[in-house]
């Protein structure tokens, strides 16, 4: 078991990439912090893992700091520590420019997306640094890397968590704290919930459509998973900041 003996949070844990992760992350040992805003697809989730290990549910909106910071309490009340945390949730804006921009989903991506893994990230930093070791794994995107998949208000908050991720990573290197990102590609994923589709902008939908063509693979949850599973063990114990696409050769273009 490649996790035994380690605990960890993943959030937006209830399907797609997060589901995934939860599954494999039980799978090999971890004890989970399984968090989503979904309480029904999570109840389900959990029911399904804790018949294979040791996992707890955690209901709410990531983008709430006291939700945040709850998730690190629960791992450390529960299982005594917090080795791992990876911040998975996310959600998509409606493909708008900054010309046709709303106020509401610009703090909508920004605080699911970007403040969600800072406030958990912040709170887990006293005890992984008391313990010397934890490793944090950002779900960026390919929006992190590109200006042309989605609209300003995910791609601004995916270039800003690839930010964070790199200044965790210095700012804690001879601390014994890794920090890496992880940057899907298209990805069989229900995210498209998130997007009411009356709200969606044509000009800015027909925009990422150019780029989004280029798509070589979609890529199955697993396959983001087993990455996530790689930089939570100890495997990767001298990687911290990497930036990684996996993206079937998309970033290539």
């Amino acid at each position: 078991m490649r996790l035994a003996g380690k605990v960890a949070v993943v959030t937006g844990a209830a399907s797609g990439m997060g589901l995934a992760i939860a599954r494999l992350f039980v799978g090999e040992g971890a004890r989970v912090v399984a968090a989503d805003w979904n309480a029904e697809r999570l109840d389900k989730v959990v029911t399904e893992l804790s018949k294979t290990g040791s996992i707890l549910p955690s209901h709410g909106n990531i983008a709430d700091q006291a939700t945040a910071e709850g998730l690190v309490d629960l791992a450390i009340t529960n299982f005594g520590q917090l080795d791992i945390l990876c911040n998975n949730a996310g959600v998509m804006d409606y493909m708008q420019g900054l010309d046709e921009l709303s106020d509401d989903i610009w703090r909508k991506v920004m605080g699911i997306n970007l403040d969600g893994p800072m406030f958990t990230s912040r709170r887990a930093l006293p005890g992984m640094l008391k313990r010397g070791t934890g490793s944090i794994i950002n779900i960026a995107s390919t929006a992190a890397l590109h200006g042309g998949c989605a609209g300003v208000a995910y791609t601004t908050s995916k270039h800003a968590l690839v930010g964070l991720t790199r200044s965790t990573a210095w700012m804690y290197a001879k601390r014994g704290i890794r920090c890496n990102a992880i940057c899907p590609g298209a990805t069989a994923t229900n995210i498209q919930e998130s997007m009411a589709m009356d709200r969606l902008s044509p000009v800015g939908g027909a925009r990422a459509g150019e780029f989004n063509a280029l798509v070589p693979v979609v890529l199955d949850p697993g396959d983001i998973a087993s990455l996530a599973l790689f930089l939570a063990s100890d495997e990767s114990r001298h990687i911290s900041g990497a930036i990684i696409p996996a993206d079937g050769g998309w970033s290539a273009a």
